[in-house]
């Protein structure tokens, strides 16, 4: 990479990637025993030193944008892509839910991506209950380091160690599979996020950005693809997908 990847948003427009950063598409699938999500891999795109992301979800190039963005719509309107969403740090926007082991933070994020669900319960409860169950603990550590938004962290209670995936610099276009419908642009590995202003949003190892264009919390994801359908024409809804995707970590290693 000649440089820093990083991600700039322009003003009403798409998102600018640079640096070579590289892109691919996932499926969200059931396990095998459909006790959670996974993440399965259906394609790369080509490696690209500079590429820009469709924002508005009107593009017919998607995932690309091609200029859609400032032509109107069947109601007159171009696209107004205002970022909208709390710059304040992590740390200080997250309620905290404490276990006898673990403690999760949670920003309230959601993208609806449901990773958050595993071995029948949810994220919460799996933190509550987990104690000195290394597998609970897992489970739990798990379903918070595989949200696509950044939403939920781990942090041990007696170690304090932070639980995270280790990712190299990529983005993830998600297709949720079960509610047949494009999620959000998933950016992981630490990649700065520019504002339209010219701002640098804080750095997060995980991150999801809005893609159909009707997020109430721009640039981030609120999960507004769902209700309204939104798809990007991904052969996934043809049940196309490909094996696991080995970029993730299926199960963390936690401290017993």
């Amino acid at each position: 990479m000649s440089s820093d990847p990083r991600i700039t948003i322009v003003k009403d427009g798409p998102y600018v990637v640079t640096s070579g950063v590289p892109l691919s598409e996932d499926a969200a699938v059931p396990c095998e025993d459909g006790t959670h999500l996974e993440y399965h891999h259906v394609k790369d795109y080509e490696t690209q030193d500079e590429y820009h992301l469709c924002r508005c979800g009107r593009s017919h190039s998607k995932p690309f944008c091609d200029g859609s963005h400032a032509k109107a719509d069947a109601s007159g309107q171009t696209f107004h892509g205002e970022e909208v969403a709390d710059k304040m740090p992590y740390k200080d926007r997250t309620d905290v839910f404490p276990g006898d082991e673990l403690y999760l933070f949670d920003d309230n994020r959601c993208s609806y991506s449901r990773f958050c669900h595993r071995d029948g319960k949810e994220v919460w409860t799996l933190t509550e209950i987990s104690g000195h169950d290394y597998h609970l603990k897992q489970e739990a550590v798990a379903a918070s380091w595989h949200c696509p938004t950044g939403r939920l962290a781990h942090v041990d209670a007696r170690t304090e160690k932070v639980y995270e995936d280790s990712f190299e610099p990529s983005i993830v276009l998600l297709e949720d599979v079960p509610e047949s419908c494009s999620g959000p642009i998933f950016v992981r590995g630490g990649i700065p996020l520019e504002g339209a202003d010219g701002e640098v949003y804080e750095r997060r190892n995980r991150y999801a950005l809005c893609r159909c264009g009707h997020s109430r919390n721009k640039p981030f994801c609120d999960a507004t693809h769902d209700p309204m359908g939104f798809k990007d024409g991904s052969s996934a809804f043809e049940g196309t997908w490909g094996p696991k995707d080995e970029t993730f970590t299926e199960l963390p290693e936690v401290d017993a």
